[in-house]
């Protein structure tokens, strides 16, 4: 098996611009914003004087935010005269259409990764070319719930679980933007949630996990990848039903190789045969920027 380099290519809402000094331009909709990212080493392509012009709102970040939903990020959003607090994008897939609401948060983030995208994709083929009637996925880390909403909308029941109150907040706004109902809304500490899970004897047809390098439980439960990222995953072999199944695990952690999952997935999934690599999303400059690892199999 060979390491693989995806970008969401059915994105039409979305567009990375430029990227560099350690910030990136991006496209979401009808909106242009600068935002920070690590990752961007490099020099900017092109002048501050056309970021400048370009960009509807910048976010400038004092600290590192560990978190996906904090208050303890020190910054703020320059907004100009026409830029929202909120709006809207969609994302089209064959004959998948994704509503999503978008918003300037107070650590940085609007409430989409956009190159999951080439996840959506991954969970909406699945789901429709199952023939059973109503798969059961579990979504994890499960964020704004983007995800959620596209195996729902693929007619799959969905466990939506995360330890962000606005965060799934934000998400149910999402499934009624998608005239979509009956997401089970689950405020917990993944690690606990799924050690329920098992004892209760529950399966899913499909796993969705995108765990954060660190993060903390609704009652104040550590969550650090690299010591829990193999137990979780044990556990959640035990939770995935034989037939008709699907597993994917993305993790952005910076300098953490694909090869880290795929070796922790292999030790406890013998049998799959994963795809695996990086996300990255591709700029209008030539210089992509790197978005993470994937690894994802499923059942034939």
């Amino acid at each position: 098996m060979n390491i693989k380099l995806h970008y969401p290519s059915s994105w039409q809402d979305y567009e990375l611009l430029d990227s560099g000094d350690f910030e990136k331009l991006e496209r979401f909709g009808k909106y242009i914003l600068s935002r920070p990212e690590p990752q961007a080493i490099w020099s900017k392509s092109l002048s501050e004087d056309e970021w400048k012009k370009l960009a509807h709102g910048r976010f400038v970040r004092e600290q590192k935010d560990n978190f996906r939903f904090s208050d303890d990020v020190k910054g703020g959003w320059s907004r100009g005269p026409s830029m929202p607090e909120n709006w809207q994008v969609q994302y089209r897939y064959n004959d998948l259409t994704l509503n999503l609401r978008l918003g300037l948060t107070s650590f940085g983030h609007v409430g989409v990764f956009p190159e999951q995208g080439n996840n959506w994709n991954f969970i909406y083929d699945t789901l429709t070319s199952w023939k059973i009637a109503k798969p059961r996925v579990l979504n994890l880390f499960a964020y704004t719930g983007a995800a959620s909403v596209v195996a729902r909308t693929a007619g799959a029941d969905v466990v939506h679980c995360d330890a962000s109150r606005p965060g799934i907040n934000w998400a149910n706004q999402n499934m009624q933007l998608n005239n979509q109902d009956n997401i089970r809304w689950v405020y917990e500490d993944a690690f606990k949630f799924v050690r329920r899970e098992l004892k209760r004897g529950n399966k899913y047809n499909g796993l969705i996990m995108d765990p954060p390098p660190y993060g903390r439980g609704p009652e104040g439960e550590k969550w650090t990848l690299q010591e829990q990222l193999n137990e979780l995953v044990y556990m959640s072999s035990q939770l995935l039903e034989d037939d008709h199944h699907f597993f994917i695990l993305s993790m952005y952690a910076v300098g953490l190789s694909p090869i880290v999952g795929l070796n922790v997935v292999k030790t406890h999934f013998p049998t799959a045969a994963p795809e695996y690599g990086e996300f990255f999303l591709k700029s209008k400059q030539g210089k992509d920027l790197p978005m993470g690892t994937f690894l994802r199999f499923r059942s034939e």
